[in-house]
């Protein structure tokens, strides 16, 4: 959740005097230096910990992985140079890039592809298991990696990129807890000083596979300071680049600085779990839905950089279905019926809105449930990831990044299992079988847009969760450095060049 992130991420951190300590002789040095503040700088960067919400981004700095996203979101070369599946498509083989090595010297190869997913599957603090249901074993050949899988399943190309399985060292990942202070993958850059929750210098990996093609040599990445002060900070050269809010967009313009629109598959909703009263009542439940007006979230959240959804992709992505647009459009009217119905009076119904941290979707909430007579306490608990995810809160809202995997995002939403679903183990009718038909179907199939499409007609049956608006990611920078790849939630550095230090 980004507000998650923003809570675990904005320490008090004296940004300038760090600059100093190594920023400004890297810059002095006539090398082409990004300065990137983050106010979701990694708290691990154990990949299998880390590799979740938005840290995956930086974590990518380090850890390269077997699939990249292109600019239309699909899953091409990167330490793979290519992979196949078997004729029943249970089985997939990624064949490695010859000569590859991890900064520590290792060998990238198919033993260190099986030594990612085995760590993901079974550490006991992975985020990361549930996302590799579908594969059963890794048998590591040479250079290759061959996958056996529980089920057809097409999207682990897809699956397997820059989000999910960033590969470290086997051998520095025997300690997970020495590589979650001392990353070593085999990705564009090294690290060269991290010092937790504040700040990482990284110098430029020669030995990346495609080194020529990375003309940063070093990065200076550090956690955000108040966002009210990043703008000035890029003004004055203290960073270079710099995540934002919508808020700070039109600041950042008029400081001279570029903001760079990053389509991304953010999504935001209200939780609900509907094993506990009241949403055990599908009329309550029913109520709450035509009691939210998305375009309030959007008009004074996004300034002018959002749109509504009431699904977990941004219109126009390929899972994005137009016949489920507005199934329950805002109508307070027909939300009061319905409560009535229900039996409930105007302000009998009384909810716990429990978030980890200030945030203004609540106060939304908050007032557009007390307009229809519910009555609504924003709760915050800094704790409330252990209660979301064991599924103990009642009511609560989430943002997502989204997956590669159009299918990981489904079922991370709608599955028995999911993480996102806070009323497991309830899914939808149908869910579970049109989702065997997304995996079932390859992904260069004609038929795969409409597949995908009816996955996620099933998965807004569900009751678990009200959608509310999406945004791409924001990001300010220095004129200095070029344009970026419009590549969907990530940061591809491939030909990024930053001038005026040569």
């Amino acid at each position: 959740m980004r507000a998650a992130a923003l809570g675990t991420a904005l320490l008090t951190v004296l940004v300038p005097a760090l600059s100093a300590c190594g920023g400004d002789a890297a810059a002095g040095s006539g090398n082409a230096t990004l300065k990137w503040t983050s106010s979701y700088f990694p708290t691990h960067w154990d990949p299998v910990v880390g590799g979740s919400g938005a840290q995956f981004r930086e974590l990518a700095l380090v850890y390269a992985s077997l699939t990249r996203t292109d600019e239309n979101g699909k899953a091409v070369p990167d330490l793979a140079k290519s992979w196949e599946y078997n004729v029943k498509g249970d089985r997939i083989t990624f064949h490695l890039r010859p000569g590859l090595k991890f900064s520590d010297g290792e060998p990238v190869d198919g033993a260190a592809v099986k030594a990612a997913i085995d760590r993901a599957k079974k550490q006991q603090n992975s985020a990361l298991f549930g996302d590799l249901t579908s594969i059963k074993s890794v048998d590591a050949e040479g250079l290759d990696a061959v996958i056996h899988l529980t089920q057809v399943d097409y999207q682990i190309p897809q699956l397997l990129g820059e989000r999910v399985l960033q590969i470290a060292s086997p051998k520095a990942a025997a300690s997970p807890a020495e590589l979650d202070q001392n990353p070593v993958g085999a990705g564009p850059f090294i690290v060269t000083q991290l010092i937790p929750g504040t700040k990482v210098l990284l110098k430029k990996n020669p030995d990346y596979w495609d080194a020529k093609n990375i003309h940063i040599d070093n990065v200076e990445l550090t956690s955000a300071p108040d966002a009210a002060t990043v703008v000035n900070g890029l003004q004055t050269g203290v960073y270079n680049f710099a995540d934002i809010e919508p808020n700070q967009a039109q600041a950042a313009k008029k400081a001279g600085l570029e903001v760079f629109v990053q389509p991304g598959f953010n999504a935001s909703n209200i939780s609900l779990n509907i094993n506990k009263a009241p949403f055990d009542d599908d009329k309550v439940v029913d109520a709450v839905r035509y009691a939210i007006n998305r375009k309030e979230f959007v008009d004074k959240l996004t300034f002018g950089y959002g749109e509504v959804t009431d699904q977990p992709f941004p219109k126009g992505y390929v899972a994005y279905d137009p016949k489920s647009e507005n199934d329950y459009s805002y109508d307070p009217a027909k939300s009061r019926k319905l409560l009535a119905e229900a039996g409930h009076k105007s302000g009998q119904i009384k909810l716990d809105l429990v978030i980890p941290a200030e945030d203004p979707q609540a106060e939304i909430v908050q007032s557009q449930l007390a307009a229809v007579g519910i009555t609504v306490t924003i709760k915050i608990d800094k704790n409330w990831a252990t209660p979301f995810f064991a599924k103990d809160l009642t009511f609560s809202l989430y943002g997502t990044t989204g997956r590669d995997s159009a299918a990981q995002t489904l079922t991370a939403h709608f599955g028995p299992n999911g993480p996102l679903n806070l009323s497991s183990p309830y899914e939808p009718s149908g869910f579970e079988a049109a989702i065997a038909r997304v995996r079932q179907t390859p992904l260069g199939s004609p038929a795969y847009p409409q597949v995908l499409r009816a996955a996620t007609r099933a998965g807004l049956r569900s009751k678990a969760l009200i959608f509310t608006y999406s945004q791409p990611n924001l990001i300010a920078k220095s004129k200095s450095i070029s344009g970026l790849p419009k590549n969907p939630a990530h940061i591809d550095w491939t030909g990024v060049t930053i001038s005026g230090t040569r």
